[in-house]
């Protein structure tokens, strides 16, 4: 047992001192690797400044000789100004030398003027002491003779002063009129629209003969709801490959005609499937109105018109004034009021949108009563339009005084432009004009819808709403129709009144 306890101490003893001389190497190995660090890290910091010194050595260098450098071209520009202020010195010298020179010229030029109004003075009192003397004399003042010598002279040369005066009156008046020919000449050889006459009839293509069926359709059905939507006559005759459409309408032919090619591609024809098409070919020409507003101030170089009045005026393309183009016809009259204007040297701009604008009244006349100069002037007031071009425009019937020279400008052009040969033909515009009262005389009556006048206007055929008049009432109604027609309107032969009721019922299966 104590052999076991005095093992036990031997052996804590052991562990104890090898823990002291472990602790104690341990040390010693730290210290001698904290002594190689520092000894690295001390050598590390020397070669930094030795760095540190070699780039401050060298920018010192560059800076000496930056400086150097400075002081050179600071003296250099301190030579140049002192020169400068030299040059300087010398021309302000001279200059005040001859500000002298001059002050002394001056003086004697006051000098002598002074001198010569003095000598005017006493000669302006001796000629009026002469003419004093020569009045006494005479028995005559001056104004009194000078009458009397002009009198003389007058009355000795009077054949001849007239006949001279009459002379210059004449040259003058045919210089003046042969310039006047030339200018019109000059602007209507700058213009080269063309002119195309307006017709009532549109021919459309067919692939074949075959499809002419399809267009009439079971008992004319299909072609009944066409001219009913549309507002024309289709005509389905003999003629190879084609269909006539006839209508006074331009808007009325272009939507029919559309609508009609349209189906002819597509190859359903049938009432349902024409509704929907016609109101396609109704957008489709309200399309083409924008286009042709928009293409006809994009050729003038006008940019400033509203989008809305742009677009009234590319309604005119559907308007015919004696059978000529209402859009063409007021293109041709700005071409010449912009001619004009340039060639009397007066505003071009002003005188083309007169010229553009003067029968704007036309594209909304038969929607507002009055004359289309008075329609125009407030659609210009409502756009806000310059005063001077509604000045220009509304002259040119003389409904209104000319107040400028490019309102006579205008009216000239428009005369020009109406006149020219092959320009209008006044039998159409007639008959389009009986065909409108036709039709204005049928809407007239209450409960009518539509009302259409066909076959050159030799029928008239109305359709009217089946909820306010029964058909009890149709006959009334086309009696009364037939009577207004002929009481109010001159026509050859005679006019069929058709008056037309249907009823459709629309059930939707959900």
């Amino acid at each position: 047992m104590e052999q076991i306890i005095l093992l036990i101490l031997s052996g804590v003893v052991v562990l104890t001192v090898g823990s002291i001389l472990g602790y104690y190497t341990r040390q010693s190995i730290a210290r001698r690797k904290s002594d190689v660090i520092e000894t690295r890290l001390k050598n590390k910091v020397n070669q930094v400044k030795k760095e540190v010194e070699e780039i401050r050595k060298r920018a010192q260098e560059k800076s000496d000789q930056l400086i150097e450098k400075a002081n050179k071209e600071v003296e250099t520009q301190r030579r140049e100004i002192f020169q400068a202020e030299k040059l300087l010195m010398k021309k302000e010298n001279l200059l005040n030398e001859k500000y002298t020179d001059i002050e002394e010229k001056e003086k004697e030029i006051t000098a002598r003027t002074e001198k010569l109004k003095k000598v005017k003075e006493s000669l302006e009192i001796l000629q009026k002491e002469e003419e004093q003397k020569l009045e006494k004399i005479a028995g005559l003042s001056k104004e009194e003779a000078k009458k009397e010598l002009i009198d003389k002279l007058e009355k000795e040369n009077q054949q001849e002063i007239l006949e001279r005066i009459r002379k210059l009156e004449a040259n003058g008046f045919e210089k003046y009129q042969e310039r006047a020919k030339e200018i019109l000449t000059q602007a209507i050889q700058k213009l080269a629209l063309s002119q195309s006459q307006e017709i009532t009839t549109t021919t459309v293509s067919l692939p074949s003969d075959e499809i002419k069926g399809r267009i009439i359709g079971k008992e004319g059905r299909n072609i009944k709801t066409l001219e009913k939507l549309t507002g024309v006559e289709i005509i389905v005759d003999d003629t190879p490959e084609a269909v006539v459409i006839s209508g006074f309408d331009p808007v009325r032919r272009h939507v029919a005609k559309y609508a009609l090619e349209k189906l002819i591609r597509d190859g359903r024809i049938q009432p349902a499937r024409i509704e929907k098409t016609v109101q396609e070919a109704e957008e489709q020409v309200l399309s083409q109105i924008k286009q042709a507003g928009e293409k006809a101030v994009y050729d003038l170089g006008i940019i400033d018109f509203d989008p809305k009045l742009v677009q009234l005026l590319g309604r005119l393309y559907f308007r015919t004034s004696y059978g000529q183009n209402a859009l063409m016809h007021s293109l041709e009259v700005a071409y010449l009021s912009g001619a004009l204007a340039a060639e009397l040297g007066l505003d071009v701009k002003t005188a083309q949108k007169a010229g553009l604008l003067h029968d704007i009244g036309k594209a909304v006349d038969h929607q507002i009563e009055g004359s289309h100069v008075d329609i125009g002037l407030k659609i210009l007031e409502k756009f806000n339009m310059p005063e001077k071009i509604k000045e220009a425009m509304k002259s040119h019937h003389e409904e209104y005084p000319y107040s400028s020279l490019e309102s006579v400008i205008v009216q000239t052009a428009d005369q020009i432009s109406g006149a020219r040969p092959g320009a209008r033909k006044d039998n159409l515009e007639n008959y389009m004009k009986r065909l409108e009262e036709l039709e204005g005389v049928a809407t007239s009556f209450s409960g009518i819808e539509k009302a259409y006048a066909i076959q050159a206007g030799r029928e008239l055929r109305v359709f009217v709403n089946a909820r306010e008049i029964d058909d009890y009432e149709l006959k009334k109604i086309a009696k009364e129709i037939a009577a207004r027609v002929q009481e109010e309107l001159r026509y050859p032969g005679e006019i069929k009144v058709l008056v037309i009721r249907e009823n459709r019922v629309v059930e939707y299966a959900r």
